[in-house]
């Protein structure tokens, strides 16, 4: 399979002194994601938890909700975009459970997916508030305090193994309310570091995240708070800003939006109530 890291020569400079030495980089590589068969989304990832992520994207199309839905993830052999014969592990396919209603959104689109990809406008909206099946709204009871939150980043930056040696990934977590990390996963592109989460989260039969706090290393998309949504997640928090289609969906599905987290500072843009601040 491929490596999550590869060496590279470099010709780095310090204070005017030049040596040439190799470098230790993110690996980058395209996974191709089949759904029965048939080509489905290309998405550019780092190699690593290619099931999860295959699994967690069908999570956030709303193609799977259950740890039962899903019958089996398997490696093709063969390669993509014109690579050399023999399996890549580039290429996964997702086998529903039999039952599994396949919606024709998903059926009929073949994409390739980027950090901003996603639909946009009130139709995206309206599509997701209508096809998760884990509703946000309402008092569940959970709380948080601001001193929770502001050592989640903290927390999140320590559990990076793969950034202390590259600098070139994104990070996704889920939390506790207390903080406790629950898991935490990395990747070349954010989205696909909350799809390996919750794809981990199906395959452990877990989903809805309900009472968890998702913690994220850039900025807050709408796509992200999409994916939180889909796997019922009722907190999501960033170090960066948040999109205003993200605050949109947050409100309108009842999700607690936390951006600009750094220290004890952050801004609440939706669900407030499940913010204890004295």
């Amino acid at each position: 399979m491929g490596r999550v890291t590869e060496r590279r020569p470099v010709v780095r400079v310090r204070g005017g002194r030049v040596d040439r030495r190799a470098d230790t980089l993110v690996a980058e590589e395209p996974l191709e994601i089949r759904l029965s068969g048939r080509p489905l989304a290309v998405t550019m990832r780092t190699p690593g938890d290619d099931f999860a992520l295959a699994a967690g994207f069908l999570v956030s199309e709303g193609v799977l909700a259950r740890g039962e839905e899903l019958a089996s993830v398997t490696y093709c052999a063969g390669a993509t975009a014109g690579a050399a014969d023999g399996n890549t592990y580039n290429v996964v396919d997702v086998r529903p459970a039999a039952g599994v209603v396949l919606p024709q959104i998903t059926l009929e689109r073949n994409v390739y997916t980027t950090s901003s990809c996603g639909l946009c406008g009130k139709a995206s909206l309206d599509a997701v508030r209508t096809t998760t099946r884990w509703p946000l709204a309402g008092d569940d009871g959970m709380r948080l305090t601001p001193g929770v939150l502001a050592a989640l980043p903290e927390r999140l930056r320590a559990g990076q193994r793969v950034f202390d040696r590259t600098g070139g990934l994104h990070a996704a977590a889920l939390f506790t309310p207390d903080g406790e990390l629950l898991d935490l996963r990395e990747d070349v592109g954010r989205h696909n570091a909350v799809d390996k989460l919750v794809g981990r989260a199906l395959q452990q039969d877990r989903l809805p995240l309900a009472g968890t706090v998702l913690m994220v290393s850039g900025r807050a998309s709408f796509e992200l708070a999409q994916k939180a949504a889909m796997a019922g997640i009722p907190v999501l928090a960033a170090v960066s800003a948040p999109s205003s289609l993200a605050v949109d969906l947050a409100a309108g599905t009842g999700m607690t939006l936390v951006g600009f987290l750094r220290g004890d500072t952050m801004n609440v843009y939706a669900g407030e109530r499940r913010i204890a601040f004295g």
